[in-house]
């Protein structure tokens, strides 16, 4: 141990904030290191989101545009070559329904679905699900299948 290396013990000095308004001999009082008059110098003051200095924000310059239809339905596209593949691999073999496409993570329950004409099927299949394309129920059709919505 020397000069150079002391060090008061753990916990011993405490470096706690300015106190500000105790009064004018601390020399910290009066205003309260806030300054003159305004809104940052009073208390309860927080600034808004967005606020710029009472210039006209940028979300009210900048005008409204687009529509949103709140009675919209997502659907989830399937392809008839996704379900050649799952045909392929052996994890559907005549039926397709909400479960199966559910269990293998196809879709989430909440998912409403909908066969797209991508791709081309080759094996008779049973598929009930919300929607079809055109194209999508004819070659499922064509291919000795059954569409069923749902």
């Amino acid at each position: 141990m020397s000069l150079s290396n002391l060090q008061p013990e753990e916990g011993s000095v405490h470096k706690d904030g300015k106190r500000v308004g105790r009064g004018q001999g601390s020399g910290k009082g009066g205003t309260a290191t806030r300054g003159h008059k305004g809104a940052k110098s009073r208390s309860g003051y927080s600034k808004k989101i967005g606020f710029e200095g009472g210039q006209m924000p940028l979300q009210r310059r900048v005008p409204k545009f687009g529509f949103k239809n709140i009675n919209r339905k997502e659907y989830v596209g399937i392809n008839l070559s996704k379900l050649q593949d799952m045909v392929d691999k052996g994890v559907i073999t005549d039926t397709v329904d909400m479960d199966i496409l559910i269990n293998n993570k196809v879709v989430k329950r909440s998912d409403l679905v909908k066969i797209l004409g991508g791709g081309e099927l080759k094996t008779k299949l049973k598929v009930s699900v919300h929607k079809f394309t055109a194209s999508a129920k004819a070659a499922i059709e064509e291919a000795g299948g059954e569409a069923v919505t749902l």
